[in-house]
């Protein structure tokens, strides 16, 4: 299981959703092996006073947190982050330095999804890669 939650300045994010999804899905289905069809992504597209970033960083600085379950490697998570930095700049043009990403894990039996705790959960993809 993944979630995604993308914060970035309004004037940004709004003409850009679609590409900003698919580059992290792409990413996620690469490193992770998330099925195609497994997408939750949630934007909080944030006026200038409500998203204060540092003087280095420009327009397109953009905050993604990743909630998963607790179970991917440090190699798939490394993988997972490098893929996004890589597409991000080739494909959105979005420089490495205005990307932020943290991956936040809480065990399965933190999660409840569908009327079961995650634990019970029966998934079509494996989360031990």
């Amino acid at each position: 299981m993944t979630q995604m939650k993308i914060y970035g300045h309004r004037e940004h994010l709004r003409t850009r959703r679609r590409e900003v999804s698919d580059v992290l899905h792409q990413a996620a289905v690469q490193a992770f092996g998330l099925p195609d069809d497994k997408r939750f992504h949630r934007f909080f597209l944030l006026d200038r006073d409500d998203f204060i970033t540092p003087a280095d960083r420009d327009g397109t600085y953009t905050i993604v947190e990743v909630l998963l379950f607790t179970g991917r490697s440090a190699n798939a998570k490394r993988h997972f982050l490098e893929v996004v930095f890589d597409l991000f700049e080739r494909e959105l043009g979005i420089a490495p330095r205005n990307v932020e990403v943290v991956l936040i894990e809480a065990p399965r039996e933190h999660w409840g999804i569908r009327g079961v705790t995650g634990d019970q959960l029966r998934l079509p993809y494996d989360v031990d890669v």
